[in-house]
C-alpha cells in the first residue's frame, strides 16, 4: 500500500443501501450514523481526531461497491469500513478489507462470519431467531413453519441453520421457497403456504419486497390463522406495507423504537430532535448504523490506536453503552439484550426479552 501523509480526521466508509430492494433502509441508516458522528465528536472525537463519513451504496453492483472499498482502502482515504447491507454485499467488502482496516458490520445477519479484522453488532440466528421460535413454540404453540425468502446468502444460510436448530427443537419446516430479490411474483409461496400444515411463515426478505409480500399474504386471507416471524423488518417496513398487512406480524431484534428503557427512550427523543418529525422513521436496522459507529470508536479508543492489529489485541476487553443497553465485544460478536415484539398496525409492541 502507497504511504500517505497521516490526516487529522477520522475517516469511515459507511456502506448502506441507497438504491435496490434494500434501498428503503439508507435514509434512517444514514440519520443515525451522522448522529452517532456527532455524538463523538461533540466528546471530543476518536483520539482525540474528529470522524468524518463518506457515504458508499451498498445497492451498487458487487464488482462496483467491491472496487470503490477498495479504492479507498488503497488510497488510505478512510480507516475503517461501517455500516449496514445486505450479506452479498458484505462477502464483496470482506476481501477488501481483510487484514487492512476494521470492518464493522452492523446488522444482525446468518452467522458463521470470520474474515479477518471484522466485527459484528448484530445478532446471529442463536440470539435472536432460536430464541425467538423456542417461545413462540412454548407460549402459542406454534411449532409448524413454512419459509419464505429472498433468493440470496442472508436467508439461504439463515434457512439451513434453522432446519438444524429445528430437528432438535421439536419444531417442523414444512414448507420453504424463494424469489428473486426485487420479485414481486409470490403466488407459488402463497400457494404454498395455504396448502400446508404451517402454523406460522418465517420471512426472510429484505425491505420493499418484505412490504410487498406482506400485503398479498394479507389480501390473500393468510394472516387470519397463521402468524409471521420477519427477521429484516423495521417500522418503515410497517409504513410501507400499510396497517392492513401487519396482523399476526411479528419480528425479534436488539433493538425498537419502542422499547422501554431510559438508554432507547433517550435515543429516540434525540433522533427526532435532531432531524425533526419528518425524519426517515427510526428503526433497528438503521439505529444498528449508531451502534456501529459506537463499536468502531470503543475498538479504536481501547487500542489507542487505528492499527487492525492493535485493535485486535485489544478487541477483548471491549464494551460500551447505547440506546441497546450495555453492549460487550466477544470475539468477533457482540452480546445486548434481543427482543421479540409483534406489529400494532404501524409500531411493534415487545413482548418480552428473549434469552439464548
Amino acid at each position: 500500500m502507497t504511504a500517505h501523509p497521516p490526516r487529522d480526521t477520522v475517516d469511515l466508509a459507511l456502506v448502506i443501501p441507497l438504491s435496490g430492494p434494500a434501498g428503503m433502509f439508507g435514509p434512517s441508516s444514514e440519520a443515525c450514523a451522522t448522529l452517532a458522528v456527532e455524538d463523538i465528536n461533540s466528546a471530543g472525537g476518536i483520539l482525540d481526531r474528529p470522524v468524518r463519513l463518506h457515504l458508499v451504496d451498498a445497492g451498487a453492483p458487487l464488482p462496483q461497491l467491491a472496487g470503490q472499498v477498495d479504492q479507498l482502502v488503497s488510497e488510505s482515504r478512510v480507516d475503517g469500513v461501517v455500516g449496514w447491507h445486505l450479506s452479498n454485499a458484505r462477502k464483496a467488502i470482506t476481501p477488501q478489507t481483510a487484514g487492512r482496516v476494521p470492518y464493522v458490520y452492523t446488522t444482525f445477519y446468518e452467522g458463521g462470519e470470520d474474515s479477518d479484522g471484522v466485527y459484528m453488532v448484530g445478532e446471529t440466528p442463536e440470539q435472536q431467531l432460536f430464541p425467538a421460535l423456542r417461545w413462540l413454540r412454548e407460549e402459542l404453540g406454534v411449532s409448524r413453519w413454512a419459509i419464505v425468502g429472498n433468493d440470496y446468502v442472508w436467508p439461504r444460510e439463515t434457512a439451513r441453520a434453522t432446519r438444524e436448530f429445528a430437528a432438535s427443537a421439536n419444531i417442523s419446516i414444512v414448507g420453504e421457497t424463494y424469489i428473486p430479490l426485487g420479485g414481486r411474483r409470490f403466488g407459488q409461496a402463497l400457494e404454498l403456504i395455504r396448502n400446508s400444515t404451517a402454523q406460522g411463515v418465517l420471512l426472510f426478505m429484505v425491505g420493499a419486497d418484505c412490504a410487498a409480500f406482506n400485503q398479498a399474504f394479507a389480501r390473500a386471507g393468510l394472516d387470519s390463522d397463521r402468524l409471521r416471524l420477519s427477521m429484516m423488518i423495521g417500522e418503515d417496513v410497517l409504513y410501507a406495507g400499510g396497517a392492513r398487512s401487519t396482523r399476526g406480524l411479528l419480528t425479534a431484534s436488539g433493538y425498537f423504537e419502542g422499547v422501554v428503557s431510559p438508554a432507547a427512550m433517550d435515543f429516540g427523543s434525540r433522533y427526532t430532535k435532531r432531524f425533526g418529525t419528518s425524519a426517515p422513521a427510526l428503526n433497528n436496522i438503521g439505529e444498528s448504523c449508531y451502534e456501529g459507529v459506537l463499536l468502531f470508536a470503543a475498538l479504536a479508543e481501547s487500542a489507542r490506536s487505528l492499527d487492525l492489529r492493535a485493535i485486535e489485541r485489544n478487541a477483548g476487553r471491549v464494551s460500551y453503552r447505547g440506546p441497546r443497553g450495555e453492549v460487550t465485544v466477544r470475539g468477533a460478536h457482540t452480546t445486548q439484550p434481543v427482543y421479540l415484539a409483534d406489529a400494532d398496525a404501524l409500531q411493534f409492541s415487545v413482548l418480552t426479552e428473549l434469552t439464548s
